[in-house]
């Protein structure tokens, strides 16, 4: 199973790939870099050590899938999410096309 969700936020626009702990790292990474080359940015969203885990390697798989067109910025930052009626701290990390 993959487990890559790419939504659409619809306030912002902005692509949101949601990863989790059973997600292929190297899935992720074709998506965020999909994403970079479509669009200059992306959010990948975390819940949890394993997810987050799944998310950060696949942010340096994708650095190198981009490595001969741009590089990336990654900035994370905590966001509370709705799970189920339930609020959950995710950790959302801002990847945005960096020139050479």
């Amino acid at each position: 199973m993959m487990n890559v969700h790419l939504t659409q936020q619809e306030s912002t626009g902005t692509s949101i790939i949601k990863v989790a702990a059973n997600s292929r790292s190297t899935a992720v990474a074709g998506a965020i870099a999909g994403v970079i080359r479509e669009h200059a940015h992306v959010e990948v969203q975390a819940i949890g050590a394993g997810a987050v885990y799944q998310a950060v390697k696949a942010l340096a798989i994708a650095r190198s899938y981009l490595s001969e067109e741009t590089d990336i910025s990654i900035t994370p930052v905590f966001t509370d999410v709705m799970i189920n009626d339930q609020e959950r701290t995710a950790i959302r990390f801002a990847v945005d096309a960096k020139p050479f």
